[in-house]
């Protein structure tokens, strides 16, 4: 399937262009609406939008920045269209968030953080790296730093639980990645046990985060003709 990949600032984007993302939220069922859209527009700095020809498709807001000298892409919020193979779109939208990064982080390893929701995030950080929490895994005190240094970034430093990684909600809406693939892969079948605990009507979310190594990024260059 061909896709049609767009990123650039958050700032330009319309109010009719964030209904048709409030409609894909709703469409896929996800607590999101076009109200924190608007915000997002003004919190994020960047918003990578995947399109089967005029069809929305996907989208995601995000930023590239240093967090303590690391190069970080953090996500504020994801969707992909249950109606198309989740996957694709989902491939589609890290492809142009990787080039963005290859961009401003060239020859260098970068920190991937999002907040999820369900079992099925977890394939954003499909053939990433060092994925935390992971079953098995006992977390260390740097770990457990990021999970905060994350947290103050999604303005709820005092929020997370820095050894279950559970950022709690406030009953209101929030941006986490709203994925959810058409048939689970049983590679993160065992994260299920990061999501028991959520206390779904505060809307609470789940830190997570991998690295992208340099050398995977690098498979993302666009080469001009």
């Amino acid at each position: 399937m061909s896709f049609e990949i767009i990123t650039r600032d958050c700032s330009v984007l319309s109010d009719g262009e964030l209904s048709q993302m409030a409609d894909l939220v709703a469409s896929n069922e996800a607590n999101i609406d076009f109200g924190y859209l608007s915000k997002a527009r003004e919190e994020w700095v960047l918003v990578t939008e995947v399109r089967d020809g005029a069809k929305l498709v996907a989208f995601s807001f995000y930023t590239l920045e240093r967090i303590g000298g690391t190069p970080a892409i953090i996500v504020g919020v994801l969707c992909v269209d249950h109606n198309i193979n989740a996957r694709d779109g989902l491939y589609a939208l890290r492809q142009g968030q990787f080039r963005k990064a290859l961009l401003a982080f060239p020859d260098e390893d970068v920190l991937v953080g999002a907040k999820l929701a369900n079992n099925g995030g977890f394939e954003i950080f499909e053939e990433l790296v060092d994925i935390v929490p992971r079953p098995g895994h006992k977390t260390s005190g740097e770990e457990r730093a990021w999970a905060r240094r994350l947290a103050k970034r999604y303005g709820g430093e005092n929020r997370v639980d820095d050894r279950s990684f559970i950022f709690s909600g406030s009953n209101e809406v929030c941006g986490y990645a709203a994925y959810e693939p058409n048939s689970r892969s049983d590679q993160f079948a065992e994260f299920e046990q990061f999501f028991a605990s959520l206390d779904r009507e505060r809307n609470d979310t789940l830190i997570a985060f991998g690295w992208v190594m340099a050398e995977e990024l690098v498979k993302f260059q666009v080469i001009d003709d």
